[in-house]
């Protein structure tokens, strides 16, 4: 058992309620910063607060901002006929990443998940929802591939229905380099449903 001074516990204890983070790698982040000069940690610590004090959700699509609307939102060039709606803000900048996507984005800030107690009304919809103009031909719904992301993709699906508006899910399959032999059953069923012709 290590017998570190009481301020040094508290810090490996802070750091280890970060995600991915358990009391190893916390303890090699503590001593890390504490082997760093005094200017560079004064500056790591007033950049999280700073961030924590200046950023937040933007009204529109519900992303990160510091800024209300987020860049996206109030940039005139993008494609207001196409929302893709991903699960939380950090799927936004992935997406971003490609360049092959021109519309807005919706975040809903997580799933519907009956397990984790999280239903319909504890994600981001009805914004969504009010979002629907005439302007509006297509939403992309980009939730990850899991039990509780295709749930939610197929209850969006359905609510939007009756709004007359396209409603498409972003492909799943065999990734790009990767080998049959390694593909689970789900991952090989999505990419056969999903074949396209050559």
């Amino acid at each position: 058992m290590d017998f570190y001074p009481v301020a040094i516990e508290k810090l490996i204890e802070e750091f280890a309620k970060l995600p991915g983070i358990g009391y190893k790698t916390a303890q090699r982040l503590t001593l890390h910063v504490l082997n760093l000069p005094r200017e560079e940690v004064v500056g790591f610590a007033e950049a999280l607060v700073k961030a924590r004090g200046t950023i937040k959700y933007c009204s529109v699509c519900g992303n990160y901002t510091d800024s209300d609307p987020c860049s996206i939102c109030s940039n005139p060039n993008r494609d207001n006929s196409t929302i893709c709606v991903v699960e939380q803000p950090k799927d936004i900048n992935t997406l971003e990443k490609v360049q092959e996507f021109n519309g807005r984005y919706h975040v809903l800030h997580g799933v519907i998940s009956p397990m984790m107690g999280k239903g319909p009304d504890d994600i981001n919809l009805k914004n969504l929802i009010k979002r629907i103009n005439d302007e509006l031909k297509e939403i992309i719904i980009a939730t990850n591939p899991n039990v509780e992301g295709e749930a939610t993709a197929m209850y969006i699906s359905k609510i939007l229905k009756p709004f007359g508006v396209k409603v498409t899910r972003i492909a799943h399959g065999i990734p790009v380099g990767g080998e049959l032999e390694y593909a689970d059953e789900v991952t090989l069923a999505k990419a056969l449903e999903g074949r396209t012709e050559l």
